[in-house]
């Protein structure tokens, strides 16, 4: 299904990554192509048509996006809301519409299971529509520069795949096909589970070089020219003040929350289970996410936070200038 043969694309999920992700839409699709979009939140839905009100329509609902649009994304929390927008929401939902032949990409991350059950529903009920699981990966700061990579459940030889590519790609920097149904929510959840792992590690390894006298200026340069490199220390360091992009440095905000990494990781550890996977790491992961989700002083902040809840020291910068001037004296 070309993009330049479509006059209607719909968008349904506008959150802290799904906003972004449509305004990239609006901004670069060809201009023939109009978008329908639906939220629960409308706050988020006026924003994204005031962005771009020569090519938004707000609509109703999740069936009234079905209905004027040949090609459907949706971007939502967790399974149940996946579950919901396509088949179990009663009247207003994706598949109370007539999808016979369109495109259906869901770019939530969620279990595997909700995934091929919705899949399996459309497969029965529209034999001629093509269900895709895209989950992505990037963060909020990602999302809005348009730098996140998708990972795609679709093979090498589906007939829609250039299309697919060609579309997600306008929202994203690298779209990565991973093999058949539910295969990008399986390496989405691996990689969330390395990631989470990774955050941790980063945490404690700042904190006992910074409590050994060390700058973590001097740490990030360390590990970056060391082995332990890694984007989560390069982008994304938890300890504020080292790197001004990252969303420690713009108090833990604007970032990937700490409630969704424990469900990622919870659905990781799961998803592990299923497949036999022995992960030695995971339950002391788990524990971690779940207590700073818990914690009011980390809970709806970016799940980098684990370094304040894990006792690091955020005021490293003023507690160097005073060391700087008590030496002055």
């Amino acid at each position: 299904m070309e993009l330049s043969k479509i006059s209607g694309l719909g968008f349904v999920g506008l959150g802290a990554m799904g906003l972004p992700m449509a305004g990239h839409l609006a901004a670069k699709l060809p201009e023939n192509v109009h978008i329908f979009v639906f939220d629960i939140n409308q706050a988020s839905v006026d924003q994204l048509h005031q962005e771009h009100p020569q090519r938004i329509t707000k609509c109703s609902g999740a069936k009234e996006v079905a209905d004027k649009s040949e090609i459907i994304l949706t971007m939502l929390p967790e399974g149940k809301h996946v579950r919901s927008v396509y088949m179990e929401g009663g009247s207003d939902t994706i598949c109370s519409s007539d999808i016979s032949g369109k495109l259906l990409i869901d770019c939530s991350t969620i279990d595997t299971a909700s995934s091929l059950a919705v899949k399996d529903y459309i497969k029965e009920k529209f034999p001629t529509a093509s269900f895709y699981d895209a989950p992505v990966s990037g963060g909020v700061v990602g999302a809005q520069k348009a730098t996140i990579a998708i990972f795609l459940g679709c093979d090498g030889n589906d007939k829609n795949l250039p299309h697919l590519v060609q579309l997600l790609q306008l929202m994203g920097k690298e779209v990565i096909p991973c093999g058949g149904p539910s295969k990008g929510l399986a390496a989405k959840l691996s990689n969330n589970y390395l990631s989470g792992i990774i955050a941790i590690a980063v945490s404690e390894a700042m904190d006992m070089g910074m409590r050994s006298g060390l700058d973590p200026r001097v740490l990030h340069k360390v590990y970056g020219a060391g082995t332990a490199q890694n984007t989560i220390c390069d982008r994304f360091c938890p300890v504020p003040g080292v790197y001004a992009d990252a969303p420690s440095s713009k108090g833990y905000t604007n970032g990937f929350k700490v409630q969704l990494m424990r469900k990622d990781f919870g659905l990781a550890l799961d998803m592990a289970k299923r497949v036999g996977a022995k992960n030695v790491l995971g339950e002391a992961g788990y524990a971690t996410y779940d207590g700073a989700s818990e914690d009011p002083r980390c809970r709806d902040l970016d799940s980098r936070v684990v370094y304040r809840y894990l006792g690091g020291n955020e005021d490293w910068q003023k507690d160097a200038d005073e060391a700087t001037a008590s030496k002055l004296d």
